[in-house]
């Protein structure tokens, strides 16, 4: 089991030092096949920093932090439709486990009487975006983000997308989905894919980063969780705190503020939602006015950090 722990290292470092951890480790717990739990996190902490210290030799910092942007937002746009894609994908018919259109006939194979039908669902343009922004093909990801756009500003008057969720009810502050009327995001996105396209560099990112995205699709689809089920809203809240942290984190320990970039985009997206949806201002003042003051800080806090801590080495 220690050989799990192993693999959160990057390549390179398991081939120069794994032999010499798990001596060390056989040595120092001899006949347990798991470290203690605090050693364990100690272990994991320190694959974190190997890997960020590794990413930091992918190119100017500027322009991975671009490529990195482009993800989040891709991902944030995605998120409120993960189920809806899961669904379209394996051809099933939601019923009523829906994000809340106002048609329960979403495809081709799913038509009723006094339903109307939908071709695709409006999650896969984020998707699109976010594979093609993944392998180093950003000029994939621009015309996605302006379908993206288009759809938004076109709420309800197409069969393409259908309603594109906009029935759904939300919840306050930082977990609030923000659904495809709000075009904002996609905006953000095109700006960045765009950027991301006329770089002279593209990094390739490996497939694997697909695989919790896979997993979420799967949960949101299995469990039949939609973007206004309060547990979903939990669960999107600690995710994208947590991803604010790591991102952080990984700034502090490198100085390198390439993570800065999509913290950035991100607090903006946030706050573009927060302060322009009357209804979450309406019913939820205290949570949201609390969300935003959080992400007002947080990139100045990160700079302020990163600073002192080049000062203080």
């Amino acid at each position: 089991m220690n050989r799990l722990v192993l693999l959160a290292y990057p390549k390179a470092y398991r081939d120069t030092h794994g032999d010499e951890l798990l001596a060390c480790l056989s040595e120092a717990h001899p006949g347990r096949e798991w470290p203690p739990l605090r050693e364990a996190i100690a272990l994991l902490r320190g694959a974190f920093q190997a890997r960020v210290r590794e990413a930091i030799d992918g190119g100017p910092w500027w322009r991975d932090g671009l490529q990195l942007a482009a993800l989040w937002l891709a991902l944030l746009a995605l998120t409120p439709y993960l189920q809806d894609v899961w669904n379209w994908t394996l051809h099933i018919d939601p019923s009523p486990h829906a994000i809340n259109f106002h048609f329960n006939g979403w495809y081709p194979w799913a038509i009723g009487d006094g339903t109307r039908t939908r071709l695709l669902p409006y999650g896969l343009l984020p998707l699109i975006a976010f594979i093609a922004i993944l392998r180093g093909r950003a000029w994939i990801a621009v015309p996605a983000a302006a379908a993206m756009i288009y759809a938004g500003a076109a709420v309800g008057t197409s069969n393409v997308f259908g309603d594109q969720g906009v029935g759904g009810a939300s919840y306050y502050g930082l977990g609030a989905p923000i659904l495809a009327h709000d075009i904002f995001l996609p905006v953000l996105l095109l700006a960045a894919s765009a950027a991301c396209a006329a770089s002279s560099t593209r990094r390739k990112r490996s497939y694997r980063w697909l695989i919790p995205v896979v997993l979420a699709m799967f949960v949101a689809g299995g469990l039949h969780v939609a973007s206004y089920d309060p547990w979903f809203q939990r669960g999107q809240f600690v995710v994208e705190v947590a991803t604010v942290i790591a991102a952080g984190w990984a700034t502090i320990i490198t100085r390198d503020y390439r993570w800065t970039i999509p913290v950035a985009a991100f607090a903006i997206a946030r706050t573009e939602a927060i302060l322009t949806d009357s209804t979450l201002r309406a019913f939820h003042p205290q949570p949201s006015t609390t969300v935003l003051l959080a992400l007002a800080v947080t990139l100045p806090a990160l700079i302020l950090a990163t600073r002192r801590n080049t000062n203080l080495n």
